[in-house]
C-alpha cells in the first residue's frame, strides 16, 4: 500500500513542502483470535509460592482431594484397563493420590474393592509449576502406582503426540485456561480412538457470595467496582465446547461443595495457600484495601452467614466426560429405526 500523502492548509510557501504520513497496523496472526482472560505467567507464580510451603499447602488441599475422588469414582463405571493416562494440570498429584485408595467403590454392597491403580498401568501427570507437581514425590503413595512427573512449559499446548493416551483426566485446573477450545481439541488429539476424556472444573457460581460482597463492598467504600473473583466458565457453555472439539457421548453435570469457615478472612487465606487468588489480566495490583475487607466482611455475613456464626463458601464443580471417536464406539440407530411407538407408551392422539 502507497504511504497516504497529506497536503495540509497552511500558508503558501510551506505548501511547497511534501508531508508524508504512515500508519503502522496491528495485524492479528493467522488462526481465530485468542481472548486472553487470565495472566498464566501470575498463575505459575501463585502455585510456586503455595507450594513453598509444603505443610499449608497440604492443610488446603481438602477441596482438590475430595474433587479428585469423586472425579475418579466414575472410573469405576467404565469396564476397562488403561495403558496410559494423563492427569493435566495435575496440581500435587491429588488424582494419583486418590487413585491409589483402598476400597474406592461406593456401593454398601461391596466391602472391598481394588484401588484404582490397580486397572492403570502408567499414570503420566503434567503440571507448569515444579514446585507444586513434585510438592509430595516423597509420600508413600508414589510407591503404590507407576507415576511419571512431567512439567509443561504451559498446560495451554500439550507437548504430546497423537492418539498417545488411554484416557486424559484433568482435576480443578481447567478453569485457568485462557483459550479453552483449543487446549479441548488437542486433547482430543492425544487421546487413542475411543478413549475417553474426564475432566472436574470450577465454574458457574462457585464463590457467588464471595464475588457479590466484594462488589458491594467496593461499591460502598470506594465508589467503583474491581473484578476480585475469576469469571468461569457455565455448565450450559462445556457440551458444545466438547462437541466442537469432537467428542462423543458427552456427559456434563454439576455438584455443589459447601464449605464452612469462620470468616471471610480465613476463606481468602485458604485460597491463597491452594494456588486459587485471583489471575485476571488488567487486575489491581496489590492487596485488597483494609476498609474494603472489613465492609466486605460485615455484608457476606448479614447476607450469606449462618446461624452458627460462619459463614459458607460455594464451589460449583462441573464434571464433564467425553469420548474421542473410534471405530468401534457404539451408534445411534439409524433415524425410524424404532420398533415402538412413542404414542403407545405416553398416550396422546396424533399431531396435527
Amino acid at each position: 500500500m502507497r504511504p497516504a500523502t497529506l497536503k495540509p492548509f497552511l500558508p503558501q510557501p510551506a505548501i511547497r513542502r511534501r508531508i508524508l504520513i504512515r500508519r503502522n497496523y496491528a495485524v492479528q496472526a493467522p488462526g481465530n483470535p485468542t481472548l486472553q482472560v487470565f495472566d498464566r505467567h501470575a498463575k505459575y507464580l501463585q502455585k510456586e509460592r503455595a507450594a513453598a510451603s509444603v505443610e499449608r499447602s497440604r492443610q488446603v488441599d481438602y477441596l482438590k482431594d475430595e474433587v479428585a475422588i469423586r472425579l475418579t469414582e466414575r472410573l469405576l463405571d467404565i469396564n476397562r484397563t488403561f495403558n496410559h493416562v494423563l492427569d493435566l494440570g495435575a496440581n500435587s498429584c491429588n488424582i494419583a493420590r486418590a487413585i491409589t485408595l483402598p476400597d474406592p467403590d461406593p456401593d454398601p454392597s461391596k466391602t472391598t474393592s481394588y484401588p484404582l491403580s490397580s486397572r492403570i498401568a502408567h499414570l503420566t501427570a503434567a503440571d507448569s509449576s515444579r514446585a507444586m507437581l513434585y510438592r509430595d514425590a516423597d509420600l508413600p503413595f508414589n510407591q503404590e502406582i507407576n507415576l511419571t512427573r512431567e512439567v509443561l512449559d504451559d498446560e495451554e499446548r500439550l507437548p504430546f503426540e497423537g492418539n498417545t493416551f488411554d484416557a486424559v483426566l484433568s482435576s480443578l485446573s481447567m478453569h485457568w485456561i485462557n483459550d479453552l477450545p483449543s487446549v479441548l481439541a488437542q486433547i482430543n488429539h492425544v487421546l487413542k480412538p475411543d478413549a475417553p476424556f474426564m475432566a472436574a472444573m470450577f465454574g458457574g457460581d462457585t464463590l457467588f457470595e464471595l464475588r457479590t460482597s466484594l462488589q458491594l463492598a467496593d461499591q460502598e467504600r470506594r465508589g467503583g467496582v474491581s473484578p476480585h473473583v475469576s469469571p468461569l466458565a457455565d455448565v450450559r457453555d462445556m457440551g458444545g465446547l466438547l462437541q466442537k472439539a469432537g467428542f462423543k457421548m458427552l456427559t456434563v453435570d454439576v455438584d455443589d461443595i459447601i464449605v464452612d469457615f469462620p470468616d471471610t478472612f480465613a476463606l481468602m487465606q485458604d485460597l491463597q495457600a491452594m494456588g486459587e487468588s485471583n489471575a485476571i489480566l488488567g487486575r489491581e495490583a496489590g492487596p485488597i484495601k483494609k476498609d474494603v475487607l472489613l465492609a466486605n466482611e460485615g455484608i457476606y455475613r448479614e447476607l450469606h452467614g449462618n446461624e452458627d456464626g460462619t459463614i459458607p463458601a460455594t464451589f460449583r464443580m462441573i464434571y464433564m466426560i467425553g469420548w474421542k471417536e473410534g471405530p468401534n464406539q457404539s451408534q445411534p440407530l439409524p433415524r425410524g429405526s424404532g420398533q415402538v411407538n412413542i404414542k403407545d407408551i405416553l398416550g396422546g392422539g396424533e399431531v396435527k
